[in-house]
C-alpha cells in the first residue's frame, strides 16, 4: 500500500462545535448595549454634519475616551475638507523643510567657533577635514575666513600637517609649469605659498 493514504473506513468524521448557550443575563445586556451604540453613532454622524465637536458631554453619552477618538476624526475631517478646498482653488502648499546646514556652512562656522569662542569649540576631525581639502578655492573659503584658517593651521599638528604641506608642494609645482593669467589660478597659487610658508 502506497505511503499517506488513508483508508476509508479508518477515518473520523469530524465533530461539529456548538456554541455555549447564552444566559438570559447575557442577552439582556447585548440588547441594552446595542441601541447605546447606535444612539452614539447617530450623534456623532449629526455633529459631523454640523461641523460640532464633542466638547459639550452633556450633549451626548460618551466616554472620555470615546470623545478623543470622536474628536481626532472630525479634525482630520476638517483638515482634508480645508485641503480639498485650497486644491479647488488652486492654491498649492507645500510643507517646507527645515533648511539643514551645508557641509561648507557648518565647516565655516566650525572655523568661527574656533576663533570665537575656543573655551566651548570642539575638534571635529571631518570639519578639519573639509577645510583643509577647500582652503585653496576662494569661492568655497572666502577671504575673511581663509586669514581665520591660516591662524588655525598654527596648530595643525602630525600626519594632518606633514600631508598638508606635501599637497602644498605638489599644487606649487603643477601650476607653476603651467602659465596662465586666470586670475583664479593666480589666487589660488598665492593662497598656497601663504601655507607653505607658515608650514615650513
Amino acid at each position: 500500500m502506497a505511503k499517506g493514504k488513508k483508508i476509508p473506513s479508518v477515518m473520523k468524521e469530524k465533530t461539529k462545535r456548538k456554541l455555549p448557550v447564552m444566559t438570559e443575563e447575557q442577552e439582556q445586556l447585548v440588547q441594552e448595549t446595542e441601541p447605546q451604540k447606535k444612539k452614539k453613532k447617530k450623534v456623532a454622524k449629526a455633529m459631523k454634519e454640523r461641523g460640532e465637536t464633542a466638547e459639550h458631554p452633556e450633549d451626548e453619552d460618551l466616554t472620555p475616551e470615546e470623545r478623543r477618538v470622536l474628536e481626532r476624526k472630525l479634525k482630520k475631517e476638517r483638515k482634508k475638507e480645508a485641503k480639498k478646498l485650497m486644491r479647488e482653488a488652486g492654491v498649492i502648499v507645500k510643507k517646507e523643510d527645515p533648511k539643514k546646514p551645508t557641509g561648507s556652512e557648518l565647516a565655516l562656522q566650525y572655523l568661527l567657533s574656533w576663533s570665537e569662542n575656543p573655551k566651548q569649540w570642539k575638534f571635529q576631525k571631518t570639519r578639519q577635514t573639509w577645510l583643509l581639502l577647500h582652503m585653496y578655492d576662494k569661492d568655497k573659503v572666502p577671504d575673511k575666513y581663509f586669514s581665520i584658517l591660516l591662524d588655525y593651521l598654527e596648530g595643525l599638528q602630525g600626519s594632518a600637517r606633514e600631508l598638508t604641506v606635501q599637497k602644498a608642494e605638489a599644487l606649487m609645482k603643477e601650476h607653476e609649469t603651467v602659465e596662465c593669467d586666470d586670475s583664479a589660478i593666480l589666487e589660488k597659487m598665492e593662497r598656497i605659498r601663504k601655507v607653505l610658508q607658515l608650514l615650513s
